[in-house]
């Protein structure tokens, strides 16, 4: 068994992407992506004292002009966004404007193009060199397309990240999407891009939107094996999500030899979120952030951006889960065991009525099997991460039984 590795990180200069302003991108009451997830975050982080610390920059993004949104999106998708979000009672439907997951709503260009200003100043802070990691927990907005919004998504921040990166003179990007829904469009943008290396584990699409991410999506004829998707049973814990983890990404990210790492960290794999499947805790999601902060010095010198993503329940997990994430790119990893903290706890009670967490964990033994103790053809996510391993090992020089 291996068991919770501590971190140790220096105080590298860290950009947080926040302003109260992004609580605009709301699609109405009742909707599962709530704005007060951002807010609730940003109120956490500030009350663990991570927005204090000398070496982190907390900036307000500019909204993303209409030439950097279509970096990745196409003209005509932009323009429609823009008509839809000036007159909300003529929906789009054909581009997935105004339908149950992304209701149209007037200023929506505006307020997802502000989420997406905030990926796009991490990378540029990145390509700079005044940040060398940067967080902005209101995007991640990753089934975004070239041509079409999809699953709460309008803009997608992460690629437009990771084609900022590329225009800037990064050779290689490995973008990690660790949310519980596929990262379809992020991949679909990058499909044939031998530059990106898009890594997605998430629930199987056999039982969760989008219905894709198979181990046999690898990548399109340009750039076959940069496509990699782990399809992790329904029910999967944090035993069996870290085992698949660490059985493939950082052999795949060494063996790709990327310059930057953009990562989604959607949170909506925790046990309690109401939309998926999958059986993590914060612990659990914390230590995926961990392992993608190590990565990122491994390989990158650090380099790294993250972003949220998916996440709806909005009082217990998102914060937290969140507030762990803006800590350990800040090199100042929060201990699960830490009280959470009063002022916060009093501001939940008072505006939602509910009694919120005692502590930033969940309290639970963390620990997974690592992949040398050997393959159990009858455990199914042992199977799922060998078909991952037998699709693109090989595309990448290394063996799926022994590396």
């Amino acid at each position: 068994m291996t068991y919770l590795p501590g971190l140790s990180q220096p105080a590298l200069p860290t950009m947080v992407a926040w302003s109260p302003d992004m609580t605009a991108y709301n699609f109405g009451p009742g909707h599962p992506m709530a704005p007060e997830r951002m807010d609730l975050t940003a109120r956490l982080a500030r009350s663990l004292g991570l927005f204090d610390l000398d070496h982190v920059d907390v900036q307000a993004p500019e909204t993303a002009s209409d030439a950097e949104l279509e970096a990745v999106h196409s003209v005509d998708y932009v323009a429609a966004v823009r008509r839809v979000s000036a007159d909300p009672s003529r929906p789009d439907e054909s581009r997935g404007l105004g339908t149950e997951d992304d209701p149209a709503f007037a200023g929506m260009h505006e307020a997802a193009a502000r989420l997406a200003g905030g990926s796009l100043m991490a990378a540029q802070g990145v390509l700079e060199g005044w940040a060398v990691h940067a967080v902005n927990f209101g995007g991640g907005m990753h089934h975004a397309s070239r041509d079409r919004a999809s699953g709460f998504c309008i803009y997608n921040d992460a690629a437009l990240a990771v084609q900022r990166l590329l225009d800037g003179g990064v050779g290689k990007v490995a973008y990690i999407d660790v949310d519980a829904h596929h990262g379809d469009g992020t991949q679909n943008i990058f499909w044939d891009d031998p530059r990106v290396l898009t890594l997605s584990l998430h629930e199987t699409g056999l039982t969760l939107f989008p219905g894709t991410g198979f181990a046999n999506e690898i990548g399109g004829p340009a750039a076959e094996g940069t496509a990699v998707n782990v399809a992790l049973p329904a029910g999967t814990g944090d035993a069996g999500w870290l085992r698949a983890f660490y059985a493939i990404v950082p052999q795949l990210v060494a063996a790709f030899e990327p310059e930057v790492i953009v990562s989604q960290h959607g949170c909506d794999s925790h046990r309690s979120d109401p939309l998926t499947h999958l059986n993590l805790s914060v612990d659990g999601q914390r230590e995926a952030a961990n392992a993608v902060a190590n990565l990122a010095e491994r390989f990158c010198g650090g380099r790294w951006i993250a972003t949220g993503g998916g996440g709806y329940n909005v009082l217990d997990v998102v914060p937290r889960a969140w507030s762990h994430l803006v800590a350990i790119a800040a090199g100042r990893p929060v201990p699960l065991r830490t009280a959470v903290p009063e002022d916060w706890r009093h501001y939940v009670a008072e505006k939602f009525g509910t009694v919120a967490p005692a502590l930033m964990g969940d309290d639970v033994e963390l620990w997974w099997r690592s992949w040398e103790v050997g393959f159990d053809p009858n455990d199914a996510v042992d199977r799922t991460v060998m078909a991952t391993r037998k699709a693109v090992f090989p595309l990448h020089g290394l063996d799926p039984w022994f590396d």
